[in-house]
C-alpha cells in the first residue's frame, strides 16, 4: 500500500501557486497572504510534523498575517489615491442652470461642470415650476435624470 503523505509537499506548492496566481488577479492581499501561510505549512511538512500539524500552521500563519499584515499593506498601496469624489457622486451638491422650463414634466438643466441633464423638481420644492436662467442645486441622481432644488438668490 502505498503513502500517500509523502507526497503532501506537491498540495502545499499546487496552493501555494493557485493563490499566487488568484492573487495577481485580485490585488488584495487575501490570497498572498493565504500563500505565505501554505508556505508555512510546507515548511512545517519538512520539519517532518503530522499533517493535522501542517494545516493548524498554515491556518494559523494565514490568519495572523491577514489581521497585521494586510492592513498595513492596503492602507500603503491606497495612500496617494485621489479623494476627489467622481461619477454620479460628483454631482451631488453641483449647481447648474436651467436651460428649458421644468414643470409637471422634466426639463433640461446645465451643470457646473458643463454636462447637459434632463431634471426634475424635487419633490416638495416650494415652487412647481422653474423657468429658464434659474440656478438650480443637484440633491439626486435617478437613473440620467438629476433631481434638483432651486437656489434662492441668498444662498447663490
Amino acid at each position: 500500500m502505498v503513502d500517500l503523505t509523502q507526497y503532501v509537499w506537491i498540495v502545499w506548492l499546487i496552493l501555494i501557486f493557485v493563490c499566487v496566481i488568484i492573487e495577481l488577479l485580485t490585488l488584495e492581499f487575501t490570497f498572498l497572504m493565504v500563500a505565505f501561510g501554505s508556505v508555512a505549512g510546507l515548511g512545517s511538512y519538512l520539519l517532518g510534523w503530522e499533517w493535522w500539524a501542517q494545516i493548524l500552521t498554515a491556518a494559523a500563519v494565514s490568519v495572523l498575517l491577514l489581521l497585521t499584515i494586510r492592513p498595513v499593506l492596503l492602507r500603503y498601496m491606497r495612500k496617494g489615491e485621489d479623494p476627489t469624489p467622481s461619477n454620479i457622486a460628483a454631482l451631488d451638491g453641483m449647481s447648474g442652470r436651467v436651460v428649458s422650463p421644468i414643470g409637471d414634466t422634466t426639463g433640461l438643466v446645465k451643470l457646473a461642470n458643463g454636462e447637459t441633464w434632463t431634471a426634475r423638481l424635487a419633490p416638495g420644492s416650494s415652487p412647481t415650476t422653474v423657468e429658464t436662467g434659474a440656478s438650480v442645486r443637484v440633491v439626486l441622481v435617478d437613473g440620467a435624470t438629476v433631481v434638483i432644488i432651486p437656489v434662492v438668490p441668498d444662498e447663490a
